[in-house]
């Protein structure tokens, strides 16, 4: 376990294009791990495909599309497994992590094996396109956590939130296990890219693992004293920001409406430790660190108290190929790019489908379980909601992956 630790340990990753490596730079150890594999995958499917067919010769080489088998109600897993295997970053660190583990010979079976376990096959699969059944990755995430057991229809958001505390908790228990663990650094260090090493070689501060260098950002609370103008500053982490939607809106809007200074008075003064009493303040968030992939939970599913029940907010919101921060970002010019859109497919939060928008190689494609087919920049559309109430179209994007585009995060 000692080489899992070493693995964890690695650099930030660098900022990458919408590729992949070639299937013979960096993952021939890979092939090597996984020498019996082949004695129980098996792929759905012969023959060329219709999406081979249609993408010809611009069929990016060593590329794999795979749609995902449905397991009765499982295409909520399905559409955000497909994100996270097009989130090149996450991928890549993960097929290190599978290269590793496979050559280790105490490792014990949990959720993060099997995920790397499915990354494998579709990787290292002889046909470019095909079907794969995830059915032990699927037993594992019932097994771990009852709410995903039954037939119900289930939230893409809260598996996504539990698939990536998950993985962090197994990584976390390894470094552990193995009495080594990767560099730590407290929120600070994050933010400024350097770690303090104590005088006997240890690190202090919290475990960052391959999702925390991926996926984690941080979020400054800043409170304002309007008497004193005294400034508290709080530092907290996120792995995606959820944020309200309004009709008629824009993601930009929406972000910053989330981020927009609120007044606290009245009953919600603050309590200025210069002052030494409540005060009335101003409170506001900005973005002090920017995640490498920044994840966007659209809030569409609201509890109305009338109806006494959640009621699926169809509302248009518009969301850019690229994202500009700005000023809700201490790097005013951190610029993201559209890779990925987790689509909910119905009128209703407790019934319905997900599927995925994917961008891979400058071309985006549908993943519908078993299904992928080119679709087009422009399908995305109308994916952003509806201006009335009541319309036909129940397709909405729900969950908004962006990569960073330039330098590192």
């Amino acid at each position: 376990m000692a080489r899992t630790a070493r693995l964890l340990a690695a650099e930030d990753p660098p900022a990458v294009e919408r590729s992949r490596p070639a299937a013979g730079s960096g993952l021939r150890s890979l092939s090597s791990a996984a020498s019996g594999l082949w004695d129980w995958l098996s792929v759905i499917g012969t023959g060329v495909s219709k999406l081979e067919k249609a993408l010809g010769d611009h069929f990016p080489e060593g590329e794999r599309y795979f749609g995902l088998e449905n397991f009765g109600n499982t295409c909520y897993c399905n559409s955000v497994l497909q994100a996270l295997y097009h989130c090149i970053p996450f991928w890549e660190q993960l097929l290190e992590y599978y290269a590793t583990y496979r050559n280790t010979e105490d490792t014990v079976d949990n959720l993060l094996t099997c995920l790397a376990d499915l990354f494998a096959q579709i990787t290292l699969a002889k046909k470019r396109t095909g079907v794969l059944a995830p059915k032990h990755f699927v037993q594992r995430v019932r097994k771990q956590n009852e709410l995903f057991r039954s037939y119900m229809h289930q939230d893409a958001h809260e598996f996504w939130n539990f698939l990536l505390n998950e993985i962090v908790d197994i990584l976390e228990e390894d470094c552990r296990t193995a009495n080594s663990s990767p560099e730590t650094i407290t929120p600070e260090e994050v933010s400024n890219g350097a770690v303090n090493a104590l005088a006997n070689g240890a690190r202090e501060g919290p475990l960052v693992t391959l999702v925390h260098r991926i996926f984690q950002g941080i979020l400054t609370n800043e409170t304002k004293c309007l008497t004193c103008e005294t400034i508290t500053a709080k530092d907290e982490t996120f792995f995606d920001l959820s944020v309200d939607v309004e009709q008629n809106s824009s993601l930009t809007s929406c972000l910053k409406n989330f981020f927009s200074a609120e007044i606290l008075n009245g009953e919600d003064k603050f309590f200025c430790d210069k002052c030494c009493s409540l005060q009335e303040a101003q409170k506001r968030m900005k973005i002090k660190k920017a995640p490498h992939i920044l994840v966007i939970h659209l809030k569409r599913f609201k509890y109305v108290e009338q109806l006494s029940r959640h009621k699926k907010l169809s509302y248009r919101v518009v969301y850019p190929m690229e994202l500009k921060l700005g000023s809700m970002s201490e790097d005013a010019d951190c610029e993201y790019s559209l890779f990925a859109v987790v689509v909910h497919v119905g009128s209703s939060p407790n019934h319905g489908h997900y599927v995925s928008q994917i961008k891979s190689h400058g071309n985006w494609l549908s993943f519908d379980d078993d299904t992928v087919q080119i679709s087009g920049e422009s399908t995305l559309q109308t994916f952003y909601g509806s201006s009335r109430e009541h319309c036909g179209n129940t397709d909405h994007g729900y969950i908004l992956f962006y990569e960073r585009l330039g330098g590192k995060s």
